[in-house]
């Protein structure tokens, strides 16, 4: 370890003044064992710093063939090595200069050790979560209702929400709020997505109790709708519909549900288009606003995202297309859509890729790096920038 003395004189030699410096010299030594190996640095923002400061947890999830994201409360990041040419030193209790007060008059040497050093670190950004494998995950065992008398409920693939934090490359709270957007729910402590049919037989019971009785859409009694279905479904179920297409409220200490038209509308489209691989468009139209309850409207903004219409062909079409079963990587998703159709309008697109744009991005950024646009007709279109395998 070196002296004051010989700090002084390595100055000499390298004609530095000893009044230009902080009085405290601090002296370096590694430690025994110490290896690079040993530590791993992570660049925080004043976000996350404040975070880990109040107590709070960052939870590194990936699977072992999955590229490892790192989670917060609510947020998720992207985890890359960045290299840097300065080799980073771990010094416990040294202290930067404005942590310096000074106090002694006379330089002095404090002997500090090395427990470790790095010429890499984490970087972070801010990323969309990895959601699409949720879905798929809660698929592997649908809820189809009760169990008939005799028969026995399928007890495996069930997941709890620990066990989807294990599995899922996303925040706690993005995940929460992809469950509700799923309609998924508890049942006996395991998150389960329902049935598709089953769903659909639950509205269907919701919206015709709604004709029978000429209620309101815009106002549905929860007590009495419970009652009414009860002897056809389990009244929890009942509500978690109401839950998924309506909006709940209180009148005089009494629950009501006002149905939201657009995702009524929008559910029993779905169930029209689940089985056609093409549908007529005017007939389709028809259908579908015959299969509505009275007094709701049908447009076809509101199968924006999940079904395509296809004005090119004669008679025009719709398809079901929904933008969860695409890819969730940004090139395999404009690869797919450019296989389906070789040219797109940006009205016909955006619904597609705007799930797709990271904080403060458009869709046009999108459309400009992955696309390239011409004329046709007078409309702008989109194609691909590279050839595409169908």
């Amino acid at each position: 370890m070196r002296t004051l003395e010989e700090v002084q004189a390595t100055l000499q030699i390298a004609k530095l003044k000893e009044e230009d410096l902080q009085n405290t010299i601090h002296c370096l030594s590694f430690g025994q064992n110490v290896s690079s190996a040993d530590y791993c640095l992570m660049e925080l923002d004043d976000t996350l710093c404040k975070h880990i400061e109040a107590g709070q947890s960052l939870v590194i999830r990936g699977d072992k063939d999955e590229r490892a994201v790192l989670c917060s409360g609510d947020k998720t990041y992207d985890l890359k090595i960045a290299d840097t040419s300065n080799l980073l030193l771990f010094v416990p209790g040294c202290r930067t200069p404005d942590q310096l007060t000074n106090s002694q008059d006379n330089s002095h040497v404090v002997h500090t050790q090395i427990w470790g050093f790095c010429n890499s670190y984490w970087e972070l950004r801010k990323q969309r979560p990895k959601l699409k494998k949720l879905k798929k995950l809660l698929m592997e065992n649908p809820y189809e209702g009760p169990a008939l008398g005799g028969q026995e409920e399928n007890t495996e693939n069930r997941y709890t929400m620990l066990d989807l934090l294990e599995r899922i490359q996303a925040s706690e709270e993005e995940i929460k709020t992809h469950l509700e957007t799923i309609h998924a729910c508890q049942i006996d402590g395991y998150w389960r997505v329902l049935d598709f049919d089953y769903e659909m037989k639950l509205l269907g019971h919701v919206t015709q109790l709604v004709d029978s009785e000429s209620w309101s859409f815009h106002k549905v009694p929860l007590r009495t709708s419970l009652e009414e279905l009860a002897p056809l479904e389990p009244k929890d179920m009942i509500e978690h519909c109401l839950n998924c297409y309506g909006r709940r409220f209180t009148e005089k200490d009494e629950v009501f549900y006002a149905l939201h038209e657009d995702k009524v509308c929008r559910g029993l489209a779905l169930m029209l288009l689940q089985n056609a691989v093409k549908f007529n468009l005017r007939e389709f139209q028809e259908v579908w606003q015959q299969s509505v309850p009275e007094g709701m409207s049908t447009r076809l903004d509101q199968l924006k995202s999940v079904a395509l219409v296809d004005r090119t062909s004669n008679p025009e079409t719709i398809s079901l297309l929904r933008v969860e079963d695409l890819p969730e990587d940004t090139v395999e998703r404009f690869n797919h859509l450019f296989t389906l159709r070789e040219k797109w309008t940006e009205e016909d697109i955006t619904p597609y890729i705007q799930d797709l744009c990271g904080e403060k991005q458009t869709t046009g950024a999108l459309l400009t790096k992955y696309a390239r646009s011409s004329m046709q007709n007078g409309i702008k279109v989109f194609n691909s920038r590279r050839p595409v395998a169908t």
